[in-house]
C-alpha cells in the first residue's frame, strides 16, 4: 500500500478526493480579496470536520481540491458542506457578489476518488495549473 493510511478501532483508510467547483456562469470572481478569504473558509471548514487538505488551487473561475476525508464523510457531503458553507461567508462579506450572481456556485461540482498510487499525480496536476502554457500571464 502506498500514501498515507489512517488507523482507527473498526479499520485503515486512504480515501482522497479531487474535487473542482465554479462559480455561477464560470464568473471569473475568485481573484483577489475574494480568493484570499476563499482559501481561509477552505482551510477552516476542512479543519472543523478533520479533512485533510492536500493541494488547493483557486483559479479565477474555478477551484480544484484535493482533500482526505473519513469513510464516514461521502464526497458529495464534503463537496455540499464546502460549497455551502464559503458561499454564505463570502455573499456575506463581499456585496458584489450577491449584485453580480443569483448564487455563488453553480449547482454541479466533479468529484473523484484518487487512489494511493495517482495521489501524487493529482497533487502535482493541481499545484501546476497556474504553469500551463495556455495560462501564462492569467491574473490570479
Amino acid at each position: 500500500m502506498g500514501g498515507q493510511v489512517t488507523t482507527e478501532a473498526g479499520g485503515v483508510y486512504d480515501l482522497g478526493y479531487h474535487v473542482v467547483w465554479c462559480p455561477k456562469y464560470r464568473r471569473p470572481v475568485l481573484t483577489g480579496p475574494v480568493r484570499d478569504r476563499l482559501e481561509e473558509l477552505l482551510c477552516a471548514k476542512c479543519a472543523e470536520h478533520d479533512w485533510r487538505v492536500v493541494a488547493l488551487e483557486i483559479e479565477p473561475d474555478h477551484v480544484h481540491l484535493f482533500v482526505k476525508a473519513h469513510p464516514k464523510h461521502p464526497p458529495s457531503y464534503i463537496a455540499n458542506q464546502l460549497k455551502g458553507f464559503t458561499s454564505h461567508e463570502l455573499r456575506g462579506e463581499f456585496g458584489h457578489l450577491r449584485s453580480r450572481l443569483p448564487t455563488l456556485w453553480s449547482r454541479s461540482y466533479f468529484v473523484a476518488t484518487v487512489g494511493a498510487v495517482s495521489a501524487e499525480t493529482v497533487r502535482r496536476y493541481i499545484d501546476t495549473q497556474n504553469e500551463r502554457p495556455w495560462r501564462k500571464g492569467a491574473t490570479r
